[in-house]
């Protein structure tokens, strides 16, 4: 895994740390040179380093966790010190635990008790599953603090939730939709707000929450520490980061390549027109296995659908147009078996966790080489083999050199598979 951090012109310094493999850490102060205890440096082996709080410790110890991942590295010394961060990163880095430990540790220190309808930490993520497993994990790191949490998102009844608020919480996790109903009906105040997480925020852009989440951010103190996390950069996400954050430490953590040399890829030259029915064949011939498609855009992904159910091929897409139900449903009919192919789109996959899935198929390749590492790690998984195709023309071979630059290899064209 590789990890970089800037913060400033002033210090720069390389590290190279033994973590399971080896990664490079490019920090950088303001100021004079860090101390060890600021720094930690390649003295980072555990998390006693980092400078947490016994009670923390403590918990996480009991979770069995021992060696910090990169991202934990970096962050966390950064948000101990209250700097704002910007923090680009995937699901699987260990990025919750990196903005929750030191959320907790200053909360825990800042003793001030949340009043009625109050809430000192908010994190807004896009969906209800992610919002339920970060306040799982919050729960857990917290379980030796007084601290309250409670979480927030439609689908279910506002009385539990309005309830929570009544007492005011220390930390609240919501979506963007049901925080906006509460808080437009007096249940939610923030006066008394000390930190703002923004969670997965490409894929707040991707399904169409961005609106309310600077909707929300025009409600919040201007006095505060806050978080931005987000797996890619797109232009609205980089203006976003640029209005909300102050003087940011910059976190970045790209998966390591070697996670893919088990996938036997494979590049079918075949032109755009000629996909389509590429696609039924693949599928065909896998008959009893799943088959993963991921696609650049929504409108293709249900094109990839309408296609393959006329060939009487159970399909459903997951993008973020889709409801969270419907994405839910989706998700469990692939991994239960009922349809075998599962189209979907590099933001809304993103978490997807699968046994068995035997082909990826890159309908599209990704302008980003990242997204391709990770679409392609949805197979292979638990030992199993896997197969990823990625289907590419004449005016994408540029995209394909992003990938083979960033895995360090080059995937092999199978003559057999394409159709000019």
């Amino acid at each position: 895994m590789h990890a970089q951090c800037y913060f400033g012109p002033v210090y720069n310094e390389r590290i190279e740390m033994n973590q399971g493999a080896l990664f490079s850490l490019c920090l950088t102060f303001r100021g004079k040179k860090p101390s060890v205890r600021q720094l930690q440096g390649d003295n980072v082996l555990n998390f006693d380093d980092l400078g947490l709080s016994t009670e923390i410790l403590m918990a996480i110890k009991v979770k069995g966790y021992s060696t910090p991942t990169p991202i934990q590295v970096q962050a966390i010394p950064h948000l101990l010190q209250g700097h704002d961060l910007l923090g680009i990163a995937q699901t699987g880095t260990g990025k919750t635990a990196a903005f929750a430990l030191p959320l907790i540790d200053r909360l825990m220190k800042n003793r001030v008790k949340a009043r009625p309808a109050r809430v000192r930490a908010l994190i807004l993520t896009p969906t209800r599953e992610l919002a339920s497993q970060i306040l799982a994990s919050i729960t857990t790191y917290a379980k030796n603090s007084k601290l309250s949490s409670a979480v927030m998102f439609g689908g279910v009844s506002e009385r539990p939730q309005i309830m929570a608020m009544s007492r005011g919480v220390d930390i609240l996790v919501a979506t963007p939709g049901r925080l906006i109903d509460l808080m437009e009906q007096g249940h939610v105040r923030f006066e008394q707000l000390e930190v703002f997480i923004l969670d997965e925020a490409d894929r707040m852009l991707d399904m169409g929450f961005i609106t309310d989440v600077k909707r929300v951010i025009r409600q919040l103190p201007a006095k505060r520490q806050t978080l931005l996390f987000s797996a890619t950069m797109p232009q609205d996400i980089a203006s976003l980061a640029n209005t909300m954050l102050y003087r940011p430490v910059r976190v970045e953590v790209t998966p390591q390549s070697t996670t893919v040399e088990k996938v036997e890829q494979k590049v079918a030259m075949v032109e755009k027109g000629n996909r389509l029915m590429l696609l039924r064949n693949i599928v065909r011939q896998n008959s009893n296995g799943s088959v993963l498609v991921f696609t650049r855009t929504k409108h293709g992904a249900d094109r990839v659908v309408k296609h393959l159910e006329r060939e009487k091929v159970v399909a459903m897409a997951i993008h973020g147009n889709k409801s969270q139900n419907a994405r839910e449903r989706a998700l469990q009919s692939f991994r239960s078996g009922k349809i075998q192919v599962l189209v979907a789109t590099d933001i809304a996959a993103r978490g997807i966790d699968v046994p068995g899935v035997g082909y990826v198929i890159n309908y599209d390749l990704p302008e980003d080489p990242e997204s391709y590492v990770h679409r392609i790690g949805r197979t292979a998984r638990a030992g199993l083999g896997g197969v990823a195709i990625s289907f590419c023309d004449n005016s994408e071979l540029h995209l394909l050199r992003a990938v083979e630059r960033l895995i360090k290899r080059k995937v092999p064209v199978d003559s057999m598979l394409g159709h000019r």
